[in-house]
């Protein structure tokens, strides 16, 4: 919108906006502040405590225990209902809970600045303009703004007037290096893009260097800063609803199908027909994992807080944490994500090459005195990388005069006084603008163009240096000629501290790392290499084939007025895409596998729009990864929304805060890898929950589907079903403390639904042999005095038996191995003894059972033996073959 607004000369501009270079009229302005609303960025709707509960039913498995709670209360099953529609209570609050006070801490986070902006106003018609400090919230389209060095642009406008201006797109574009811009009339749009139009501004950029006046053209929620705010389109279902959604549904169907399969059974073999409901409710409710949402949320939300505590990481939403433990593939934005946004001297190399102090420290003394003299609000980040480098210099001489880097000549000048009657002129520049300025041959020149056209090409900023001794004069030239070349500086991006650690260490996890920046290939592959990583083939967005237009290289023709200070200009880097467009060969789109395909290859991608970043982000989910995006920019928000989980810095901008999904309260980037440690332990603790609990129940179903059948009474009674079922979901809420391995799994943790199907099949028709035994043993060898008494102690006998074998197989499949220490240890070791000892108590009286001859321990004993050893050999065989196949898969070995 304001590109179009901003087509044609700035007299056509003005007019179209009904303003002039005189300001707008104070009563004018009100009247547009009015209509066009104020100039702030659009807030998403935080949803209430009570919303936020209703939205969790609509997890699958909190909506069938909805649904089995209603129905247990509809045949009178009281107890049955009020329990399960409790449980679903519980895990409701406890996610809505957890939400909301992430919601509170990313709240806190924001940087609540009173901005103001430099506007140019008039209360009367007649009356000269004055600048005035506005709230940047009260500007409207039409007001005429002054920038100046270190401002934040207030809002998208057209430049009118400059002087040297130059200003920090990073946070729209990703491009580190500040871009030059000037008051110029251009017929129409850029076709590179609106960004690399040299005549407009916009609202999230920063003044680097000089100064503007400029014409408002878009506030509030019509500039291009405000459309990341926008809601996003859905982006499909993330790794934890793929996976525990899939499994949901396989479970869901095996309840469905259980309470008709046992009314139809019953009554056609015993005659018993709707007075076997409750049964058959409490089987399906014996299936049903009744403790997965309290145990999934409880595992997340204390991953979470562990997390916030101890690491400052803040997860705005709980299965995002487990999406984090499931990543393999992690997207990473470069500029002040990977490096701090601003250089550091790499090497100061004489004319021949050689590394020389002394060209550093003429390059470091000019910039002082650049500094001292001509006034700058603050050093240039070229100046300030120099005087860091150097130490103390510049005080040693007598400053007589300077002026400061200007974008059209493309150098600065520094003059300080030399021996008597001589004064020493130091410049300091872009290498073709100062080795023009210097004493060389021809074929020398051509010589050193190429030498800082070798070091531009690695990804460095290149400084050329030059100093000569002229005599004293009341007004030193400020575009001196003749002069001798001191050297080179090369400068690379400072990288953020823990950076290269960080991104080991995700490696070590396991996880490909891929960096999408809108830098150029040259720059981005340079950081790769200085954190540690191979960056392979460094591709351009324009050559997957997934963007409209490639921006050209830095410095490159029709990039802008030209190049900044330290940036090479035309003919030191040339642009394979940028030849291509020029040769009018169009854009071709990589058809979905070769896109993929180009993406398994390649680690740096640069050159990305905002639309890149999240096109690429959707190519690799489509090819079946789980993919986290990690960025700070404006630029980075629709990656964030795509990504399977998106992560952004505590000093992102705020637009990146509300898209991501986690939240890094530190600058330590290695939390992250943190925060995928506490994914993949909650992972693989739900895991061991889903693989114990289930195969447990399918297990038992099965038997009891069996007894029903063979035996002339009920195998179990509702009451002992609901019982037992309560006893063996308070012990597996140990799961939610459980830490199956410090270090971590070394591999993504991914719910793999078919494997997991296989496994629940395998361990749960054993479980059903160990209880088909036991009613073996239980129907042949136990007698009561008389015949009630004989059922009370088979209920007893299975009821004993199947807390024991429950309380092994929390031992045995626990995640990381059998551990006779820890809450889960515990917590099978008084379901045992829950167990043995409720049978012969008063509360075992109420529920129909019965104390037991000591001589059935022993046979139990033995069953269970014979039970723990079955299910050791089984494990030990399904863990060596899984890890062989799937050594992430934390679904069925671990």
């Amino acid at each position: 919108m304001a590109c179009e607004t901003a087509d044609g000369t700035a007299l056509q501009v003005l007019r179209r906006l009904h303003s002039g270079p005189r300001g707008l009229l104070e009563a004018d302005a009100e009247a547009r502040l009015a209509s066009a609303g104020q100039n702030t960025l659009p807030r998403r709707r935080t949803p209430s405590r009570p919303g936020r509960c209703v939205r969790a039913l609509r997890d699958p498995f909190t909506a069938v225990l909805f649904c089995l709670g209603l129905v247990s209360a509809a045949v009178a099953s009281w107890g049955t209902a009020a329990v399960i529609l409790a449980l679903v209570a519980v895990s409701c609050v406890l996610r809505a809970s957890g939400e909301h006070r992430a919601d509170r801490a990313t709240a806190a986070l924001r940087e609540l600045v009173a901005g103001t902006a430099t506007v140019l106003r008039r209360a009367t018609g007649d009356e000269a303009p004055q600048p005035r400090q506005v709230p940047v919230s009260d500007l409207v389209p039409g007001d005429i703004v002054r920038l100046g060095p270190g401002d934040l642009v207030p809002a998208d406008v057209r430049l009118l007037r400059s002087h040297g201006l130059t200003v920090r797109q990073a946070a729209l574009t990703g491009e580190s290096a500040p871009v030059a811009k000037a008051a110029t009339d251009l017929p129409g749009a850029a076709p590179d893009g609106p960004f690399a139009r040299p005549d407009l501004c916009f609202q999230g950029s920063e003044v680097a260097s000089g100064s503007a006046t400029a014409v408002v053209l878009a506030t509030g929620e019509r500039t291009r800063f405000a459309a990341a705010h926008r809601p996003p389109a859905g982006r499909g279902a993330s790794a934890f609803d793929r996976s525990v959604h899939g499994i949901s549904w396989i479970l869901i169907r095996f309840m469905l199908l259980t309470p008709p399969l046992v009314l139809m059974a019953n009554a056609a073999l015993r005659g018993r027909g709707l007075e076997t409901l409750p049964f058959a409710v409490a089987v399906a409710v014996g299936l049903t994992p009744e403790m997965l949402p309290v145990i999934v949320t409880a595992c997340l939300a204390r991953g979470a807080a562990l997390l916030a505590r101890t690491h400052g990481v803040i997860v705005k939403r709980l299965p995002a944490l487990h999406d984090l433990g499931a990543v393999d593939v992690l997207c990473v934005d470069k500029t002040g994500t990977l490096t701090q946004d601003r250089p550091v001297v790499h090497r100061a190399l004489d004319a021949a090459g050689r590394d020389d102090p002394e060209v550093l420290h003429w390059a470091a003394v000019g910039a002082w005195w650049t500094l001292q003299l001509a006034e700058l609000p603050a050093p240039d980040a070229l100046d300030e990388a120099l005087l860091a480098a150097a130490g103390a210099v510049g005080e040693e001489y007598d400053g007589v005069h300077a002026v400061p880097f200007d974008p059209v000549r493309r150098i600065a000048t520094a003059v300080v006084r030399g021996s008597l009657g001589r004064h020493r002129v130091i410049v300091t520049g872009a290498a073709e603008a100062v080795l023009e300025r210097c004493a060389l041959d021809p074929a020398e020149r051509d010589r050193l163009l190429a030498s800082a056209a070798r070091e531009a090409a690695s990804g460095l900023r290149v400084l050329a240096v030059a100093t000569a001794d002229r005599p004293a004069g009341p007004r030193p030239s400020a575009d001196p000629r003749g002069l001798d070349l001191r050297g080179l500086v090369t400068f690379r991006d400072a990288l953020a501290p823990t950076a290269a650690e960080a991104l080991r260490s995700l490696t070590a996890r396991g996880i490909t790392v891929k960096i999408l920046t809108g830098d150029h290939p040259a720059t981005a592959a340079r950081v790769c290499t200085d954190l540690g990583m191979d960056p392979g083939e460094v591709r351009r967005a324009g050559e997957l084939g997934i963007d409209l237009y490639d921006e050209p290289p830095v410095g490159a023709a029709g990039a802008g007025p030209g190049p900044v200070r330290g940036v090479p200009g035309p003919g030191l880097v040339a642009g394979a895409a940028g030849a291509a467009r020029a040769a009018g060969e169009p854009a071709r789109a990589a058809p979905g596998d070769a896109l993929a395909g180009l993406l398994a290859r390649t680690t740096v991608v640069a050159r990305c729009t905002p639309d890149d970043k999240a096109r690429i982000v959707a190519a690799l989910r489509a090819a079946g990864h789980t993919v986290g995006f990690l960025g700070d920019g404006v630029n980075d928000v629709a990656a964030l929304r795509a990504a399977d989980v998106g992560a952004a810095p505590r000093s992102a901008v705020d637009a990146a805060r509300e898209s991501a999904d986690v939240v890094l309260a530190d600058k330590d980037l290695t939390a992250l890898g943190h925060a995928v440690t506490a994914g993949r332990h909650a992972g693989g603790n739900i895991a061991s929950y889903l693989r114990v609990t289930l195969s447990s129940n399918l297990g038992n179903v099965l038997a009891m589907l069996g007894a029903g059948l063979l035996l002339p009474f009920l195998p179990m009674l509702p009451a002992q079903v609901l019982a037992q079922n309560l006893c063996f979901d308070a012990a597996q809420l140990a799961y939610a403390h459980d830490r199956a391995n410090e270090a971590g799994p070394h591999g993504p943790a991914v719910l793999r639904p078919r494997s997991f199907l296989r496994f629940l099949l395998g361990f749960g028709l054993l479980n059903a042999v160990a209880d088909l035994a036991t009613f073996a043993v239980v129907a042949l060898a136990l007698r009561g005095p008389d015949p009630f008494d004989d059922v009370a102690v088979f209920h007893s006998a299975w009821f004993t038996e199947n807390l024991l074998t429950q309380a092994v197989v929390m031992l045995l499949l626990r995640s990381g191995g059998p551990r006779l220490a820890g809450p889960v240890a515990c917590a099978a070791v008084a379901l045992a003894a829950v167990g043995l000892l409720l049978p012969p108590s008063p509360l075992g009286a109420a529920l129909g059972m019965t104390a037991l001859p000591l001589a059935s321990y022993a046979l139990l004993a033995a069953v269970l033996g014979v039970y723990a050893l079955a299910l050791t050999a089984a494990r030990t065989w399904l863990s060596r073959r899984s890890r062989r196949s799937h050594p992430g898969l934390y679904s069925c070995a671990k």
